[in-house]
Parts: structure tokens; sequence; C-alpha cells
């Protein structure tokens, strides 16, 4: 798009502002991208694990959900904190130490592949209001990004932008 300056000339590098053009390189940024930084660990559970074994689990790797995977190591859903604590509320007169994990689990899970952007990643989890996202390649679970994974890694991306025009700047 080409717009003319105050002087009258035409301005070929001027462009409207727009969500990519503002969230810089996060737009071309894919789930490979933040997974090569972050690591492909994934943290998972059976379906008929107690939710007591789940949240050990959960505590002792200092997280907030758990994939729930089958015998062949398919997902089938995901158990997060808000899983346990609607559980809770649901199963008060219940133990729910005992309980399964597939009784608290969601098992329609929104899932990314390696090559799902991270704008799309955070719009959708933004937009049915989650924190985790499985990443599948094919049926093979390959990693777990959080909405504090996106975060830090366009904290990065700014910092990067700040320094970058801060050098400009000084020449």
């Amino acid at each position: 798009m080409k717009t003319r300056s105050h002087f009258g000339h035409e301005s070929p590098n001027t462009h409207s502002q727009s969500i990519e053009s503002n969230v810089g390189h996060m737009s071309e940024a894919t789930a490979e991208t933040l997974l090569a930084e972050k690591g492909h660990e994934v943290v998972s559970v059976r379906p008929a694990d107690s939710i007591r074994h789940v949240v050990e689990v959960m505590n002792q790797h200092g997280i907030g959900s758990v994939v729930v995977k089958d015998q062949n190591g398919h997902l089938v859903g995901i158990l997060t904190e808000r899983d346990l604590v609607n559980g809770f509320a649901v199963h008060q007169e219940d133990t729910p130490d005992n309980t399964p994990a597939s009784d608290l689990m969601t098992k329609d899970v929104v899932t990314a592949t390696p090559q799902t952007r991270i704008l799309d990643m955070l719009k959708q989890m933004s937009d049915h209001r989650f924190r985790h996202m499985p990443v599948l390649d094919g049926d093979h679970i390959v990693g777990l990004i959080s909405i504090g994974d996106v975060v830090k890694f366009r904290l990065r991306e700014l910092e990067y932008e700040s320094l970058k025009l801060k050098q400009m700047i000084v020449g």
C-alpha cells in the first residue's frame, strides 16, 4: 500500500497497523518454533489413574495440566487444574481421590500441529478460554504449549526488537 507523505511524495514502505505488523515475528512463528526452544516433554497419565495420582504427578512436575493417553499412547483427553476444581465441586459427596482421570478430563481437546502459527494458537486459547494446547503430529503427541509459553516467547521478541531499535537510534 502506498501513501503520500506530508511532502506529497509516495512512500512505498508505509503500512497500516494490523495485528500481524504489531506482533513481529510471532505472526510467522509456529508451534514447532516454540517447541524447539521449550522442548518436547509431555507429562501424561492414563484414563484409569486416580485423581489422587494425577494431583501427585502435577505437583511433582510443577505443572497445571497433564495429557491423558490410552494404552497405545494416543491422546484421549487433557486434565487441567480447572477440571480438577470443577470435578471436586461436582463430586462433593464422593471421595474424589479415587475418581478416575477419565471422569474429570476434558475429552474434546483442541489441538495444534507443529505447523500451526503461534498467533492462531493464542487466538484459540483466548476464544475458548483454555491455557494448554497439545501439539500433535498425526496421532503422536510432540509437545504441549501453554499460554505462558507464548507470552515468554513474545516477551523475548519484544526485548530483541527494543534492542534493535536502540541500536538503530544510537547508530
